[in-house]
């Protein structure tokens, strides 16, 4: 087996090929275009034939095009992320860095890596991603622009607190009104700010009811789960994706950042502690699952009073709960996806 490792940017993808022991093959620069993605198809298979394995930096913006070509062409493709390239770019013995450099060490560490994520491409959660991120974007720029407008109200009038909060229609109604009966520059940037949030708000909630729409149209369960509305639910499906890169629900739970990680040397030996590593979007859509469960009664809420109970601190039994709460998540995301890619199972 040959592997082709590719180091991709927004005009060039450079492929270096290496064989089973990593030695270098051959490399060859191609535009980063369709047609330019089939020349460096034909290159590699022309000179190593068929049996290919195809490792792309794990960078989406720039391979989503080359991986869409390379997956229609029946190739297999994965994913490099990019701290195991470093890796391997540091131990390598060419000093430096160009695009050969950075292509043979991808293609060295997927030989080293067996487990890497395996390319997929699900159109319909793809969409849903992009829904979520342009959701994300214009909520945190009507928090900044909620922020400097926060700023101007007080060097207008520092003794009269403005309502909040401003994502609200009824608090801005009542700003609006306000900032009528009022003059000067100060006042004029105010209003033009509080219509930038107004249009803020707007396109959030038609994003949001969007979402919504499309977490329903995938026929999702999770919406079943207590404390999981279609944002939490949108959230977990466009992050995991692919949810058969997952060999198991312990690699799942990784994945999201739940599992604890060794902590022990010598004879204090067992001892495990919190991970801050994985995806802390899912992390953080499974944090709010569990606090409403805990807020409800319901066995969720029970579960996290016996843990009390036996001596876990409030903190702790959270993340028993929590990571209770993603085996759960994990089995639903796997039957629907199943339920959606029958070719898959």
């Amino acid at each position: 087996m040959i592997v082709v490792g590719t180091d991709a940017h927004k005009r060039t993808h450079t492929m270096v090929a290496v064989s089973v022991t990593g030695a270098k093959l051959a490399e060859k620069t191609v535009p980063a275009v369709s047609s330019g993605h089939l020349q460096g198809l034909r290159w590699a298979t022309s000179r190593f034939g068929e049996d290919l394995l195809w490792a792309v930096e794990d960078s989406r913006v720039n391979t989503r095009l080359l991986e869409h070509d390379l997956l229609g062409a029946n190739q297999r493709v994965v994913r490099v992320p990019t701290l195991l390239m470093a890796h391997s770019r540091k131990t390598a013995r060419t000093w430096g860095k160009s695009d050969p450099i950075d292509a043979l060490a991808v293609a060295r560490a997927a030989l080293r890596e067996p487990n890497l994520p395996v390319a997929h491409h699900d159109q319909s959660t793809w969409e849903l991603k992009l829904l979520m991120d342009r959701r994300d974007d214009l909520v945190g720029q009507r928090v900044a622009t909620a922020n400097r407008l926060l700023m101007r109200l007080h060097l207008i009038d520092p003794e009269e607190p403005p309502p909040k909060p401003l994502h609200r229609a009824r608090p801005r109604a009542a700003l609006n009104q306000r900032l009528e009966q009022a003059t000067g520059l100060s006042v004029e940037l105010a209003r033009e700010e509080l219509h930038d949030i107004d249009q803020f708000s707007r396109n959030i909630e038609d994003l949001t009811n969007r979402i919504g729409h499309h977490v329903h149209a995938l026929g999702s369960t999770l919406t079943d789960l207590r404390g999981c509305a279609e944002l939490t639910a949108a959230r977990l499906i466009c992050g995991a994706a692919n949810m058969t890169r997952f060999r198991d629900e312990a690699a799942f739970a990784r994945y999201v950042g739940v599992a604890p990680v060794p902590a022990w040397s010598g004879s204090a030996r067992g001892r495990m502690q919190l991970t801050r590593s994985g995806n802390r979007q899912m992390n953080s859509a499974l944090h709010t699952i569990v606090v409403v469960q805990i807020r409800l009664e319901g066995p969720g809420r029970h579960y996290y009073l016996r843990r009390i109970e036996e001596g876990d601190t409030k903190a702790g039994a959270r993340r028993c709960l929590k990571r209770k709460i993603c085996r759960v998540v994990y089995t639903r995301l796997l039957a629907d996806y199943n339920r959606r890619e029958p070719r898959s199972t």
